[in-house]
């Protein structure tokens, strides 16, 4: 074996002892349970904790009810009922992340359907409504008119969403 390979092997033994992964070990039954320790329970959330930032958001394959925060996907406003907005987010504004963050928490306001709309990928849409600039919303009546706009870049919140419907 050349001194390369034996360097290499070398490492690979010492990093599987560190990582405890040579061989498993057994205990006196041999049934390789040796130190082995009974799994703990994680707790799970109740329905109070709000869902975390991670935690993707629903896409639209139905017509989501008025007052939910959803992915946008095309055919979605003509199939949604009540009062909608497209809310232009990009995953790398903190703004964006801000506002995204509180509906997660708190849900969309009653009544409205706000879509999360890509900004990066969804230029299409940005270019129907004249988006310039990300944590916009837009507005739109059922078949996806504009109806009004607003930058809530500044104060990226529900109260502010509330604020500029129309």
């Amino acid at each position: 074996m050349n001194p390369r390979s034996t360097s290499a092997v070398t490492v690979l033994i010492g990093v599987l002892a560190l990582t405890g992964c040579a061989a498993p070990t057994t205990d006196a039954a041999g049934t390789g349970m040796a130190g082995a320790r009974t799994p703990t329970p994680t707790p799970t959330a109740d329905a109070s904790t709000p869902p975390a930032a991670d935690t993707p958001i629903p896409e639209t394959p139905s017509a989501p009810a008025p007052g939910a925060y959803v992915e946008y996907t095309d055919g979605a406003i003509e199939a949604t009922a009540g009062q909608k907005v497209l809310f232009f987010h990009a995953s790398w504004c903190p703004q964006c992340r801000t506002l995204d963050e509180e509906l997660r928490a708190l849900g969309a306001p009653d009544g409205l359907t706000v879509f999360k709309v890509d900004y990066d990928s969804r230029t299409d849409l940005r270019q129907k409504y004249g988006v310039t600039l990300q944590t916009t919303v837009v507005f739109v009546d059922d078949r996806g008119e504009l109806i009004s706009s607003s930058v809530l870049y500044d104060d990226p919140s529900v109260a502010s969403l509330v604020a500029a419907v129309p």
